[in-house]
């Protein structure tokens, strides 16, 4: 099992990334479409644009690639915390009765981890250029955390 600190190749960290960007769009897309079940045409536009962002992340993540041979990775050869990547939720956890409250919370609980696993491997590769790259991609993330924070304290003002 691939911990953090065993990601010691640019081409493992990028394989990886690849492997959870792709999870985290088909993840985010399921949450839009629960909410557009829901009527919550808003969030369901939120959520389809964060699972943009991960496919357009994904889609840089190829390009930094070009020329290198990537391993085949699977999601289980990483040790996670939980049975599922970073930026996804269980399908079990997930369901189109949820409020938007508790969907918010679910996305932005992915991008939070998300970003910590970034953060993690920034710290703990002993690839210099992994530690930078991964840094990077923690940026990036944060983004999506503050975007997701910004959205959820918007509906508490609206609510109150």
């Amino acid at each position: 099992m691939i911990d953090c600190k065993d990601i010691d190749s640019v081409e493992t960290f990028l394989a990886l990334s690849l492997l959870l960007e792709y999870e985290s769009a088909d993840r985010l897309k399921e949450l839009a479409k629960a909410m557009r079940e829901q009527q919550a045409d808003a969030l369901a536009e939120l959520l389809d644009r964060l699972a943009g962002y991960s496919r357009k992340h994904a889609e840089e993540i190829h390009e930094r690639a070009e020329g290198r041979v990537l391993p085949e990775l699977a999601t289980t050869d990483f040790a996670w915390e939980g049975p599922e990547g970073p930026e996804t939720t269980a399908f079990e956890a997930v369901n189109a009765g949820m409020s938007r409250e508790e969907m918010l919370q679910v996305a932005l609980n992915n991008e939070i981890r998300g970003q910590e696993f970034y953060t993690r491997i920034s710290l703990e590769s002993p690839n210099a250029a992994v530690r930078e790259l991964a840094a990077e991609f923690a940026g990036e993330e944060n983004e999506h955390v503050m975007l997701l924070q910004q959205w959820i304290d918007n509906e508490g003002r609206q609510s109150a």
